[in-house]
């Protein structure tokens, strides 16, 4: 790998902080979730800082099990990000903004249109986040008594990113003529009817949004499991994942990089961001101070639940906190995060307790606590050895939290030349270092030919 590259960063906003205890610490509005002001200010830190992307998780239900969990949890309500990304673009100018939406509860001609909206609002810098969503909580809003079939699930993802693309190709780049002395506002030989008719959807299409000036928004996915991988391999341009160990890291970089050979495409194409959860300190003592006071924070209840939820809705209730994580049954939730969890508390020989409390900020991601110097050493030992492209900071609470990050990270990781100091352009696709997709209309059906 060329020794000059440069790591890409992603804000993830978890609205007061990704730790589960984030909204009970002092220097946290405990309102962050509901205040635009909260969010208005974070877009404006990344920003300065010279963040690629701010990104936003979402779900379609409340996944907390159990009133008692959800009462004692910040996370039962919240924006929805498209909205509040919308709002966010007027007061930025070159920092991406991804926003998740589900193949499993939505329709591709909404969701196209509404990302197709945000990037042209924001210049060219949205980005959509494909999940399936994993739990029977949202299916249960959608008509549904359980959730798809996790092969189901995907194969409609796969139908979904198909039709949506498609239809984000409606006009070539050039289409709008808007020539207000021939009259002619589009070129009608450079619009296209999709006219898509597959297993789950029948799409005729045009979408009524034209192109952005990074073509379409980029494609961000998040599965890892078999199927996720797959579809990520095929479809996605930046993938976020969650990986414990330099060797796993490394294993699931080269396994995505070379599937993607395989669909035909360049695997420098595909920036790989695993989420990183940094407590920063000016000392390492100071560091596990930070997030020895967010732990203590944490109500038992919580942790419980957040783990049972994590590990795809198994209900660990009755079972001693003590005692060992029991055999539990493959789930029809997110596959890849359940094994995650099960081989690290096999591996470190966790308790019910000790597990709960072990992925309370970063719920399997990537946990460092540390000071700066030591938090990048291990940044560039996985950036620099084929493990990942650049990360997605998960800050423990917000502010806070990030902006120790930017205070304390960012300056040594620009020490070593492994960040920049300016964007490289205004859109997205340019500061990812990723191409602008040339025009593809499924068909060359001309409107009035359609009609």
């Amino acid at each position: 790998m060329p020794q000059d590259r440069q790591m890409k960063l992603g804000a993830f906003l978890m609205t007061d902080g990704h730790h589960v205890a984030a909204w009970r610490h002092p220097k946290v509005r405990p309102d962050a979730s509901v205040s635009l002001d909260h969010f208005l200010n974070l877009a404006k830190l990344a920003e300065a800082a010279k963040f690629d992307a701010l990104f936003l998780a979402d779900s379609n239900g409340v996944r907390e099990r159990g009133l008692q969990a959800l009462s004692h949890n910040s996370r039962a309500a919240s924006f929805e990000p498209l909205t509040l990304l919308s709002a966010l673009a007027t007061v930025t100018q070159r920092i991406g903004l991804i926003a998740t939406a589900s193949t499993s509860f939505n329709e591709p001609f909404h969701l196209a249109r509404k990302f197709a909206s945000l990037d042209l609002i924001s210049g060219g810098r949205a980005g959509w986040n494909v999940v399936t969503s994993s739990s029977d909580s949202e299916a249960l809003n959608f008509n549904l008594d359980t959730h798809y079939a996790h092969a189901d699930r995907y194969a409609r993802a796969r139908e979904f990113v198909a039709v949506t693309t498609g239809l984000w190709n409606t006009w070539e780049d050039d289409a709008f003529l808007r020539d207000q002395d021939s009259g002619l506002f589009f070129d009608p030989q450079k619009h296209h009817v999709l006219d898509h008719r597959g297993r789950y959807f029948k799409v005729r299409g045009p979408l009524n949004v034209p192109r952005s000036p990074q073509g379409h928004p980029v494609i961000v996915q998040a599965g890892s499991s078999a199927a996720g991988v797959d579809l990520a391999a095929e479809t996605a341009e930046v993938v976020f994942t969650a990986q414990q160990t330099l060797a796993d890291a490394q294993a699931f970089y080269a396994d995505l990089k070379s599937r993607a050979e395989t669909y035909g495409r360049d695997p420098d194409h595909i920036k790989i961001m695993p989420g990183i959860f940094p407590v920063v300190g000016r000392t390492e003592a100071e560091a596990q101070e930070t997030f020895e006071a967010l732990q203590s924070r944490i109500h038992p209840v919580v942790g419980l639940a957040l783990l049972s939820s994590t590990l795809g809705g198994f209900d660990l209730t009755g079972y001693p906190l003590d005692g060992p994580l029991p055999d539990l049954p493959e789930t029809n939730g997110p596959k890849s995060r359940q094994k995650l969890l099960i081989d690290l508390a096999r591996r470190e020989k966790l308790t019910i307790r000790e597990l709960y409390l072990k992925i309370a900020g970063a719920r399997g991601h990537w946990q460092l606590v540390g000071t700066a110097e030591q938090i990048v050493d291990r940044l560039e030992e996985r950036f620099r050895k084929g493990g990942a492209d650049g990360f997605n900071v998960m800050a423990p609470f917000l502010p806070g939290g990030l902006g120790d990050f930017i205070a304390l990270v960012i300056p040594e990781l620009r020490r070593r030349g492994l960040f920049r100091t300016d964007y490289e352009g205004r859109t997205l696709r340019e500061n990812l270092g990723l191409p602008f997709p040339a025009h593809r209309a499924r068909t060359a059906v001309p409107l009035q030919a359609a009609e």
